[in-house]
């Protein structure tokens, strides 16, 4: 099988409502839908949704290089994966939201090829994911109340956007405790608001209301100061900026930086290289959650819910991007049972059929 071109159209859904974190607001999805075709007539499908606010990558940046990949690319085979990594990597440094459409067009066709779902020959440790569900920053009420009806409509773990200000945080995480109760877990997400010694200090103060984790509260270069509030917090501490490649993984385990680690596709450039990852993270006794970007369509959720179910080291999800959107771009994919649960289809590949016109 050999690609004989690779298609790539930009796709933009609202969001239901704006969402906010610590570094800026996102109102929409947007995203580059890539087809690759193969002259035996198989259609591989993947996405790179730029987060510009996390990768510093664009809807247009990341168009202009998968295009580029194009010609480089154009009679290899997609089924040798390394082969189509490396081609990519010496065509352009980092550019994780290219790698990543590219790459999950591949591994869609080599699931077609071979008749499994991508989950199987990934591992197929199970065909689920359950995932959290995410508020974004706004006043402690309005976000108390949104949690509460993420309860009771099914989710048992919340993940809260946080790092405004100690008053409004604290305010925030207390009414949402009050709000959904002793049994649902809260994770919060500081997207590297805080220095590390104000970290400690207000993590001491919001694990009153019983926190699960606690997401990247430092800046993403502050190495050091990751390991300082990982040493010096009773709760545990998760990379996320921090970590885009396998290199910033061994990086982190090695200065036991982190107690866990946030993998996103569209940080690093794919499945393949969150591979790497988890089994750098896995060795090290360290367990995994899979992330996306709220700029995500069921296509990124799909292929990295995939990846999630494979594997048993990854024991978390963040992947409720398609929660938010007020339409699903693509036919086909994972789909969501019992509120939270996202379940892979028993066909070959990912199970994309074509776009929602």
């Amino acid at each position: 099988m050999k690609i004989t071109g690779i298609n790539v159209r930009q796709v933009e859904v609202p969001l239901k409502e704006p969402f906010r974190i610590s570094l800026g607001v996102i109102t929409h999805s947007r995203s580059a839908i890539v087809s690759v075709e193969t002259d035996e007539g198989l259609v591989g499908y993947g996405e790179g949704a730029p987060a510009i606010l996390i990768t510093g990558e664009s809807l247009s940046g990341t168009t202009d290089v998968i295009k580029a990949f194009e010609k480089d690319l154009i009679g290899t085979d997609p089924t040798d994966l390394e082969k189509v990594y490396w081609i990519m990597d010496r065509a352009a440094a980092h550019s994780g939201c290219a790698k990543a459409a590219v790459d999950m067009a591949c591994y869609d066709l080599l699931g077609k090829k071979s008749g499994l779902p991508v989950y199987k020959l990934l591992g197929g440790h199970q065909n689920f994911m359950e995932t959290d569900i995410t508020v974004g920053i706004d006043t402690p009420e309005i976000m108390a109340a949104k949690a509460k009806k993420h309860v009771e409509a099914g989710f048992d773990t919340i993940k809260t956007k946080v790092g405004t200000s100690f008053a409004e945080d604290l305010a925030r995480v207390k009414a949402i405790r009050e709000a959904v109760g002793d049994d649902v877990k809260i994770r919060i997400d500081a997207n590297q608001a805080w220095s590390a010694k104000e970290a400690v200090r207000l993590i001491e103060r919001l694990n009153e209301y019983n926190l699960e984790l606690v997401e990247q509260p430092v800046a993403y270069h502050d190495i050091a100061g990751l390991e300082y509030v990982t040493k010096h917090s009773i709760v545990p501490i998760m990379s996320d900026e921090s970590c885009f490649n396998a290199k910033d993984a061994l990086r982190l385990v090695e200065r036991r930086a982190i107690d866990y680690l946030n993998i996103k596709l569209m940080k690093c450039g794919g499945i393949r290289e969150a591979l790497k990852i988890n089994a750098i993270c896995e060795s090290a006794g360290i367990e995994v959650m899979l992330g996306c970007m709220a700029e995500e369509s069921n296509l990124g959720i799909t292929a990295a819910a995939s990846l999630g179910a494979a594997t048993k080291n990854i024991t978390r999800a963040d992947l409720d991007a398609t929660f938010s959107l007020t339409d699903l771009p693509f036919k086909g994919g994972m789909y969501v049972e019992d509120t939270k649960k996202l379940v892979l289809p028993e066909v070959p590949g990912f199970g994309f059929i074509g776009f929602e016109e």
